[in-house]
């Protein structure tokens, strides 16, 4: 496997350059080892043994990538997710920076006709890895997403900054019942996270997340008008951590929750879950659709970017031993710390490069 790992003082990431996947990430905190990102259970074993069909990022899904376009490549030809999911990067420059260290890769194919770049930035003792996306030229139009994923070995629970809005898809992620089966309506949309109806008639809190549930769901959160970044929290049983995943909604306007949670009976799932992605993006559930009217347009929601100059787009990922700290209420950032109010426990500041979601 061709792996680029780097690091700075506390802090480690190595990238998958088959796919362009973070296949490991570690941060080193109060004698502790923090794996915040989820790798499948399917990634490091025999290629042979897994579906003949699985595109190439399903046969190596870890951490997390970028999607361009979200979902359905069905403008121009690709697997699912598109190219940038699928298909080799290669490392462009590597350049020491005040405490850290930035590593820019490129991948080998375009996108839309346009060049793509990744930079991947870590500064010691900042538990953050701070990551941007370029697009530079091309024509037309491209959804993105950044499609972050984490482990939940025995569940956990959520919370988020503002969201305005809940919404499920046309259609669940299994709509077979010989092949999975999901907890949520679908279509359905609701105001309040934790109120959200469910198949069944009743509903349920997606700020909860039960890692025995056996359900395969996907839902789309928009942000509400706040100041400050957008961001999710995790706060993990097992791990006893609190993973962080935080935005420029101006940017990324929605988060989207892949909730994997054996669900998906068959190959290469085959029941196993206990894994939540975050992923934050521009986008509605393809490149056409994206490109089209859709339901997040009519809510005032942008869904691609335009292409033909450079497009630069940030995220940012961490993670903090949980210690007793409760869910985040409230996160805001100043003078290199960012600054998070929980529901129990002191606050909390950690170091954070305050400047890196509003300056792309």
């Amino acid at each position: 496997m061709d792996i680029a790992t780097f690091e700075a003082k506390g802090i480690r990431i190595s990238v998958d350059l088959a796919v362009g996947h973070l296949a490991d990430f570690v941060i080193e905190t109060q004698g502790r080892k923090l794996k915040p990102l989820h790798r499948a259970p399917w990634a490091d074993g025999p290629p042979e043994l897994l579906p003949a069909h699985l595109p190439e990022g399903v046969r190596r899904l870890s951490g997390d990538f970028l999607c361009a376009p979200f979902s359905r490549s069905d403008v121009e030809e690709a697997p699912l997710h598109g190219w940038p999911a699928n298909s080799a990067w290669e490392v462009a420059d590597s350049t020491a920076v005040d405490k850290g260290r930035r590593m820019l890769f490129r991948l080998k194919r375009k996108v839309m006709g346009a060049t793509v770049e990744k930079i991947l930035t870590l500064r010691d003792h900042h538990p953050f890895l701070y990551q941007e996306h370029v697009f530079l030229g091309g024509s037309g139009a491209i959804s993105v997403a950044h499609h972050t994923m984490t482990q939940m070995g025995a569940g956990g629970h959520l919370a988020f900054s503002p969201k305005r809005l809940a919404a499920t898809p046309e259609q669940a992620p299994e709509t077979d019942p010989a092949r999975g089966r999901s907890l949520l309506t679908y279509p359905a949309r609701a105001t309040n996270l934790q109120q959200f109806p469910t198949a069944d008639g009743t509903f349920t809190d997606l700020t909860e997340y039960r890692a025995n549930g056996r359900h395969e769901d996907f839902v789309t959160l928009l942000e509400a008008d706040h100041d400050g970044p957008g961001w999710a929290a995790v706060a993990r049983q097992a791990e006893a951590d609190l993973v962080l995943v935080l935005k420029n909604p101006a940017q990324l306007p929605v988060t989207m929750l892949w909730i994997s949670n054996g669900g998906r009976d068959y190959a290469p799932w085959n029941g196993r879950g206990g894994v939540i992605g975050i992923e934050d993006g521009r986008a509605a559930i393809g490149h056409a659709a994206s490109l089209g009217d859709n339901w997040l347009k009519r809510e005032g929601v942008s869904t691609a970017f335009a292409l033909g100059g450079r497009i630069s787009f940030r995220q940012i990922i961490g993670a903090l031993p949980l210690d007793g700290f409760g869910l985040p209420r409230h996160i805001d950032t100043a003078s290199g710390l960012l600054r998070i109010s929980a529901d129990q426990g002191s606050p909390r500041q950690v170091p954070f490069d305050d400047q890196f979601l509003w300056s792309a």
